[in-house]
């Protein structure tokens, strides 16, 4: 399964924050990454870089420069997971994506009962968020996840 990234923060002790679009958080530790890949040494000498940290713009990696990026997956699989009030919330436009729906699919379950306002989704402005649980109960499992099993099948 690819992670995506929504947030990042860089933390002090040249840690990172990193919020996922399933509604994951994770803490990652760069420092051990130092001694593994030489251009991470440069936050060793400049400090203030490591402040710079972003979501690239597909969502699949933090960057700093042209040449200093980290993984997402290395982060999800190898990062601390911290509880958050917001784990397990998704916005309607991310969980479109990782269950292959379109977004009035959603709005008509809404209107339609099927999910329910308040327990299953609230609106927030003109944002929506839905619970993982909700899309898991109603959907199944993510898209993403379904075309991994299947490559994996496919390739025994």
């Amino acid at each position: 399964m690819v992670h995506k990234a929504k947030e990042v923060t860089a933390l002090p002790d040249f840690r990172l924050r990193v919020q996922f679009v399933e509604g994951v958080t994770k803490i990652y530790d760069v420092k051990p990454l130092f001694d593994e890949i030489k251009v991470f040494r440069t936050f060793e000498e400049q400090p203030e870089l490591f402040e710079n940290a972003k979501v690239d713009a597909g969502g699949y990696g933090i960057v700093w420069t042209d040449k200093i990026d980290l993984d997402c997956d290395e982060i999800f699989i190898n990062g601390e997971t911290i509880e958050t009030p917001f784990d397990g919330l998704i916005a309607f436009t991310d969980a479109t994506k990782l269950w292959g729906l379109n977004e009035s699919t959603l709005r008509k379950a809404i209107s339609y009962g099927k999910l329910v306002p308040g327990i299953d989704a609230c609106k927030y402005g003109k944002q929506w968020v839905i619970s993982f649980k909700a899309m898991e109960r109603e959907y199944g499992e993510m898209k993403s996840v379904k075309l991994w099993r299947k490559l994996m099948k496919d390739g025994d």
